[in-house]
């Protein structure tokens, strides 16, 4: 497919500088791609939408990985484990989709998520403090099992995936938000590249329109990313509050007034 350079073009790379800087932050910038891509390209098959935002989202979160990696100690041994049992129960979750309908899982996402909020509200020291509760072979085993929860749900469903990593890496194993939103991303890129080789292995990927995508998304991440090292970690607290929120707020449309 021919994208035209034209106002929609133009209008999908400003999208993807926002997305880039929010999931640099704290995720959830698929919350801002996705439904751009979707309203811009409506003759485009959603197959070829969501591919073209992984190999987009992919090379930001790198980058912003990158960034962040050099300012904060990102536990890589504990994550490796982590990392690959992702990526196998994100290719499970992809396989699901044709058995089960997604759909089905907005109610009780709902549910987490405004729970989610609550805790992080109410806990105004949650997240501030880098205080590990357990040696590195248990975060490890923690790690793990947080990687195949939502390793499959990513590949079963998707946004909000990078939020609730954060919130797992602060609430189980004790990170600061600055320390939890690096170990999402090392979680996050390993899932998104499994996804990405399938989807280029199928041919939907528009790369036309991918590539300066991905040049936009990276400028924002690494705008993102140095913001979030500068602020520390009680700025992405309250950043993290509000992608939880705007999350609450889209899923509630989804379920009780998308379909009147």
């Amino acid at each position: 497919m021919e994208i035209d350079f034209s106002w929609a073009f133009a209008t999908l790379c400003a999208f993807a500088f926002i997305a880039g800087f929010i999931d640099s932050v704290i995720g959830g910038g698929g919350l801002i791609q996705v439904p751009a891509l979707l309203v811009m390209l409506p003759g485009v098959p959603v197959a070829t939408i969501f591919g073209t935002n992984k190999i987009v989202s992919v090379t930001g979160t790198s980058v912003a990985l990158a960034q962040i990696a050099r300012k904060v100690t990102v536990p890589w041994r504990m994550l490796l484990g982590a990392a690959i049992v992702a990526g196998i129960f994100a290719f499970m979750g992809a396989r699901a989709v044709t058995l089960i309908d997604p759909k089905l899982l907005k109610p009780v996402i709902l549910l987490l998520l405004i729970a989610v909020a609550i805790y992080t509200f109410m806990r105004k020291d949650f997240g501030r403090l880098h205080t590990p509760k357990w040696p590195e072979s248990t975060q490890r085993w923690i790690a793990m099992g947080v990687g195949a929860v939502l390793g499959f749900y990513e590949g079963f469903f998707g946004p909000g995936t990078g939020s609730f990593l954060i919130f797992a890496f602060v609430g189980l194993l004790g990170f600061n938000f600055l320390t939890a939103s690096a170990s999402a991303k090392v979680i996050n890129i390993t899932t998104n590249i499994a996804a990405t080789a399938w989807f280029a292995w199928s041919g939907n990927i528009l790369y036309k329109l991918a590539i300066p995508m991905a040049i936009f998304n990276v400028a924002g991440a690494l705008i993102g990313a140095r913001l979030a090292i500068n602020k520390g970690s009680g700025f992405l607290r309250v950043f993290f509050l509000i992608i939880m929120i705007t999350l609450i707020l889209r899923y509630a449309y989804d379920i009780f007034f998308k379909n009147i």
